[in-house]
Formats: C-alpha cells, sequence, structure tokens
C-alpha cells in the first residue's frame, strides 16, 4: 500500500508505565495496536523510556508522532499538540522518568543524518507519581480524545487507519 511517495510515519508511545500516568503515551499506543489497523506506512512502536535507543527508529521515519503525558499547567486529562519549542512540554521532553530527554534524541538523529518532522500529542497527566500500572480516573476517562487527535495526526501526514471493530 505504501509507496516510495508516501511519508514513513512513527507513532511512539513513551513513558514509565510503572507510575501511573506517566504511562500514558504507552497505554495509547496499546489501545491503538488494539483497535485499529494502519496502512503500511504507519509504524507503532512502544518507546517506554528508551531515550538515546530510539534513534534508529527515529531516523527511519519521516514524521514522528510521540505520544505522552504533558505538563501544560491545564486541568487533568486536557490533550495538546505540541511542535517546536513547545515541545519541552511533553514529560519525555525533558528529564523525568525517561532515559533521556527526547529533544537531545531528535538533534542527535539530526547530527546523524535524519531529523523528522515531530509533533507530540500528550495529555495533562492527574498523577505521575504514584507507583502504579493503571492510569488514573481522570487520563483513563479522556484517553479516546487522546487517541483521536492521535489518529488525527496519523490522518494529516498521510497515513490511513480503519477500525477493527468494523465489519
Amino acid at each position: 500500500m505504501a509507496d516510495d511517495k508516501k511519508k514513513r510515519i512513527l507513532v511512539l508511545g513513551v513513558g514509565n508505565i510503572l507510575f501511573t500516568d506517566e504511562g500514558t503515551g504507552v497505554r495509547a499506543v496499546e489501545r491503538l495496536k488494539e483497535n485499529y489497523e494502519f496502512s503500511d506506512n504507519v509504524s507503532l512502536m512502544d518507546g517506554g523510556t528508551l531515550g538515546t535507543r530510539l534513534i534508529d527508529p527515529i531516523m527511519d521515519a519521516d514524521f514522528l508522532i510521540v505520544l505522552d503525558a504533558v505538563l501544560g499547567d491545564d486541568e487533568p486529562g486536557s490533550v495538546y499538540r505540541l511542535t517546536g519549542e513547545d515541545l519541552r512540554q511533553s514529560l519525555g521532553f525533558r528529564n523525568s522518568m525517561h532515559d533521556t530527554d527526547l529533544v537531545d534524541t531528535l538533534v542527535t538523529c539530526g547530527l546523524i543524518g535524519n531529523r523528522p518532522e515531530a509533533v507530540v500529542i500528550g495529555m495533562e497527566p492527574f498523577d505521575f507519581r504514584t507507583m502504579s500500572l493503571e492510569l488514573s480516573e481522570t487520563v483513563g476517562r479522556n484517553l479516546p480524545g487522546l487517541l483521536d487527535a492521535a489518529l488525527a495526526e496519523v490522518k494529516r501526514a498521510g497515513g490511513t487507519f480503519r477500525s477493527r471493530n468494523q465489519a
């Protein structure tokens, strides 16, 4: 389905699933994998807290969509779309539980040869300090809004998808 002219899109969920809403991005990618089928130019990846070990998959992409918890000073459960300098609001783009700053990883990709266009689709966490494998009720209830925003970004970048629940 993909040809040489289609952008290679990487949807990367990042975060530490051991700390409640810190794992929002990873949980979002899990839901996308469970509920949707994507065109062959779209890859979904659980990036966890891998940091610089994500260089290869990021360099293989033309367009990077990062799903993560975002500290934006809005109500918990709020969904954000971040680009450029705003990327640092994402927990993955600052030194939190993640192995390294994703901005540093993107800069390294650029120095090596390919820094894809990047956007963060994130959600304001309710709790990212308590150890728990489950998302908070607030983030869990609002996760469909994050998924919708991520799917809109996939479409904007040239990817397609369909629900696995459709007949």
